[in-house]
């Protein structure tokens, strides 16, 4: 299976999760997705990771993004794993694991990365536009445990980019200036971004964030 690239389709499965059943298209609906997967139940990272999303689950869902998480056990498995996560977490997971014995969906996303381990998934992140195309990959190591509030953040960059002819610059959060897309000349801009464009440079101009 080649690499999935941004713009790609996300593809399709059907397959056991810790919820039932589950076609992954039918679960995201018109919604934005996440799909994170895991190297395997019971792993001490992905149990916080797990418990931290439970915890992110309402800001997630302010911004119409359905979670799922994928390790390569088996329902029953990460039925037992979750009274872990909820346990030692403090929380209630509240979102599908998928079990991917077979490796169908590790497989279809590319998330067996052989140099680092032969079987176990890599923590991969795919975030899916209600379009179904992928619009931003991350890989984190096993070691490395990820940055939920960074997830969050790409999120508000990817819905607020997909509407808006703007662009997010470094570090940038939620209400906080954007670029204007080079695309646009400055007159033009500053016709369609009503609260003023500053111009730093002919290709570098600042506007405030339409949606705040």
């Amino acid at each position: 299976m080649a690499t999935l690239r941004l713009g790609d389709t996300a593809p399709d499965f059907t397959a056991e999760t810790s919820m039932g059943t589950l076609n992954f298209y039918d679960y995201l609906g018109d919604s934005w997705g996440i799909l994170f997967s895991h190297p395997a139940d019971f792993t001490p990272v992905c149990t916080t990771e797990l418990g931290t999303a439970a915890k992110f689950k309402d800001e997630f869902d302010k911004r119409n993004v359905k979670m799922i998480a994928l390790s390569v056990d088996g329902a029953e498995s990460h039925k037992k794993w979750i009274k872990d996560i909820n346990e030692t977490q403090h929380t209630t997971v509240n979102f599908p694991i998928v079990a991917d014995e077979d490796r169908k969906v590790s497989d279809l996303y590319d998330m067996i990365h052989p140099k680092a381990n032969d079987t176990l998934t890599v923590r991969s992140v795919y975030v899916i536009g209600p379009d179904k195309t992928i619009k931003l990959t991350l890989t984190y190591p096993a070691s490395t445990g990820r940055n939920f509030y960074e997830l969050l953040r790409v999120i508000d960059s990817l819905q607020l980019t997909a509407y808006h002819k703007v662009a997010t610059p470094a570090n940038w959060e939620h209400g906080q200036e954007v670029v204007v897309s080079p695309s646009i000349p400055t007159e033009e801009a500053k016709k369609i971004f009503t609260k003023g464009v500053k111009e730093v440079k002919p290709y570098l101009r600042l506007t405030p964030d339409p949606t705040a």
